[in-house]
């Protein structure tokens, strides 16, 4: 994952499922935390990345979803996403959607979730405005 404007390059933690999704976070040590999710989001593959997210939305001021290399998106999927913005709510946080892939987009607008999220086109979007 690249360096982005507030983010270093440096690994917090990481998660790689077997065949499905991982998540790949970094942080730039001021409350900014960018975690890169790829692969499927699907009932199998869900529990590392929550876990991850839930570890993540613990204190950070902005946490930046990375989904431009998520493949495919069902309804757990959605549901995480939809539990990872109340958990950033509940504990103080901004969590934005980034560089949202194509079966993700699509979920969100057809369910009408589009609404709920904070959706920036790229991750240096997403952070240019800071909380």
């Amino acid at each position: 994952m690249q360096s982005y404007d507030h983010v270093t390059s440096a690994q917090v933690g990481a998660v790689a499922l077997e065949d499905s999704a991982g998540a790949d976070v970094r942080s730039g040590g001021d409350g900014i935390t960018v975690c890169q999710i790829a692969g499927d989001l699907d009932i199998e593959s869900l529990a590392p990345v929550k876990e991850t997210l839930a570890e993540v939305l613990r204190g950070n001021r902005l946490v930046v979803l990375d989904l431009a290399q998520v493949a495919f998106c069902d309804s757990s999927g959605l549901n995480m996403l939809l539990t990872a913005r109340a958990d950033a709510l509940a504990a103080g946080a901004v969590l934005r959607l980034a560089a949202v892939s194509q079966p993700v987009k699509r979920l969100l607008e057809i369910t009408g979730a589009a609404a709920a999220f904070d959706v920036r086109p790229t991750v240096q979007a997403a952070i240019a405005e800071l909380p």
